[in-house]
């Protein structure tokens, strides 16, 4: 059998759940149906009912049982015995009745000739003994039962024709993992029947030859990589604070600009290094040594070799170009960083996360003034401008593209932050301001879907908006986007920061003077901020996860104002003279 990995739910979901996502072909966090999951009741009949009306209150296009009545359609026979009988069995109207009221047999049709789908619980040895006897035409799909309310991945195997390497899928474009909502397309794309709109997964598929210890070690690095977040990235940012504060106390504020500096520099750095650690998978001690040790040795030896904003420029430029070859590359490092989009989630698997988004909307945009303001001080405003504008729709078409960062959000966040800039360093009125911001975002996502279009990407802004059947659905996406977004601000580990994230926008607001002050000798680095400061806002208000981008985003934004208040006074500082 061809080997894999597969995500059962959204989160931790029921057993029944994942097997109704099998069915419909979709899914979608639970919190965004208006109930829990009916228990199953001894009489399918009774069940399913309250099952559609749930589907109903979900912001998306969700059919349970849409597998089996596109079956039926079609006049194959569906069969189906075990825990999962009710959901393949019971299905939405396909001939004007309710498709829970008819009755549910486990026996054949005999006005069918063929068994075309048939569902049952099998052990290994039955298993094995399936998969020697298959017929050479036949399908065999495999699952291991999804545990209850758990999110861990589970095993699935394939046996047939065309199946002879690890298991993947356009859903996920990584070798050995494959999703629940990809199950039905494959089904149906065996007997060349249509896929309908309706269903978000994608047929599955096999590559190369079947090599089990690579999906092992794809499943150790998925298990690790949300728990590994507190004490890799959360502990050593800790550290390095705490070092901040004791080399500040040491030498009683003599060090403390260079210290900001370098700890600037750090946390510009970080994600580098964990990209490096995807790709040396190393144990949790071994990665937070490399984090703690590596990105202070890089933070370092950039500010002595460069110094000032050419250094802060050097960081910026070489964190976000190593993620953008990665993703140009179709690698899988980005996924399997402690920064990536946590794939074990079941949300995202290829391409940059939020937190990237949040990291890479200040590191290009501020990054681009930062550079302006190190290697082009006496540039005129309208050059700066210009390499504002066209860095930022650079950054857009490699993170936004579905063939590489696959991140609808990049579109819209990075030429709006790039576009806000250019009006602040030409000095141009409110109502330009006004149509750029309009119009980049714009452009863009008319770009990508073009570009989408034609590489055949199949990406979730061609999945999401450009397949949408009209503005109902179109208006399902923002909906599910907001409530996603409303969701995420009251998550306890994001919560607990919100109160520091308002108290620094108070302080901002009050302080803005100062603020200014600090770059206010740099035309470039003040703009390259304003537009930092708009893709992070805007971010929050378009993101399905608001909170986030707001806080990774504000740390960033602190990042270098920090550098900014070092350099100011750097160069504030008049030379000595000898004698």
């Amino acid at each position: 059998m061809s080997p894999g990995l597969l995500s059962a739910g959204l989160g931790s979901v029921p057993v029944q759940q994942a097997y109704l996502d099998v069915s419909q072909g979709n899914r979608v966090f639970d919190s965004l149906y208006d109930s829990d999951l009916p228990p199953l009741a001894e009489d399918c009949a009774s069940w399913w009912p309250a099952v559609l009306d749930r589907a109903d209150s979900a912001p998306a296009d969700i059919v349970p049982g849409l597998l089996t009545s596109t079956l039926e359609r079609a006049d194959l026979e569906v069969r189906a015995r075990g825990e999962a009988s009710c959901t393949f069995l019971a299905h939405p109207p396909s001939d004007g009745q309710s498709g829970a009221s008819k009755k549910l047999s486990e026996t054949p049709r005999p006005d069918l000739q063929t068994t075309a789908f048939e569902v049952r619980d099998a052990g290994l040895h039955d298993l094995a003994s399936i998969a020697r006897n298959l017929p050479p035409d036949d399908l065999l799909i495999a699952a291991a039962r999804p545990r209850e309310d758990s999110d861990d991945l589970i095993a699935i195997g394939i046996a047939g024709q065309g199946f002879d390497g690890n298991l993947t899928s356009d859903s996920t474009r990584m070798d050995g993992y494959v999703l629940s909502t990809d199950v039905a397309p494959t089904v149906l794309d065996h007997f060349g029947l249509s896929i309908p709109a309706e269903m978000s997964g994608q047929p599955i598929s096999s590559e190369g030859s079947v090599d089990a210890p690579a999906i092992e070690s794809l499943e150790d690095r998925l298990d690790v990589i949300s728990s590994r977040r507190g004490p890799v990235v959360g502990l050593n940012i800790a550290i390095w604070l705490a070092a901040l504060a004791l080399v500040t106390l040491l030498s009683r504020g003599r060090l403390a600009r260079p210290a900001v500096q370098i700890t600037g520099l750090t946390i510009v750095y970080l994600p580098l290094v964990l990209l490096l650690g995807a790709a040396i998978e190393p144990g949790e001690t071994a990665e937070a040594l490399l984090v703690l040790l590596g990105a202070p040795a890089l933070a370092a030896a950039t500010l002595a070799v460069l110094g000032g904003y050419r250094a802060l420029a050097a960081a910026s430029a070489v964190t976000v170009c190593a993620y953008a070859i990665d993703v140009i590359a179709g690698s899988p490092l980005t996924a399997l960083s402690l920064l990536g989009p946590n794939p074990g989630l079941g949300v995202r698997f290829y391409g940059i996360g939020n937190e990237l988004e949040a990291i890479l909307a200040v590191l290009v945009v501020a990054g681009a003034g930062a550079a302006l303001a190190g290697f082009a001080p006496e540039a005129s405003r309208r050059r700066c401008a210009v390499a504002f504008v066209a860095s930022g729709l650079l950054a857009a078409v490699v993170f936004a593209a579905g063939r590489f960062g696959a991140d609808v959000g990049a579109a819209i966040v990075l030429p709006v932050g790039a576009a806000v800039a250019a009006v602040v360093v030409a000095g141009r009125g409110r109502r330009a301001m006004l149509w750029l911001v309009l119009a980049a975002p714009l452009a863009i996502l008319a770009l990508l879907a073009l570009v989408d279009l034609i590489s055949g990407a199949n990406a979730h802004l061609t999945r999401s908006v450009l397949d949408a059947g009209g503005l109902g659905d179109l208006s399902d996406v923002a909906q599910r986007r907001l409530q996603l977004s409303a969701n995420s601000f009251g998550r306890p580990v994001l919560l607990a920061f919100l109160p520091l994230v308002a108290l620094i926008a108070l302080i901002a607001v009050v302080k803005r003077d100062r603020l200014r002050a600090w770059v206010g000798g740099s035309r470039a680095m003040r703009a390259g901020l304003a537009g930092a400061l708009a893709a992070t806002a805007l971010g929050t208000l378009a993101n399905d996860s608001g909170a986030l981008l707001l806080e990774v985003g504000t740390a960033y934004l602190l990042v270098f104002l920090g550098f900014a208040w070092g350099e100011g006074s750097r160069r504030a500082t008049p030379p000595s003279r000898a004698g």
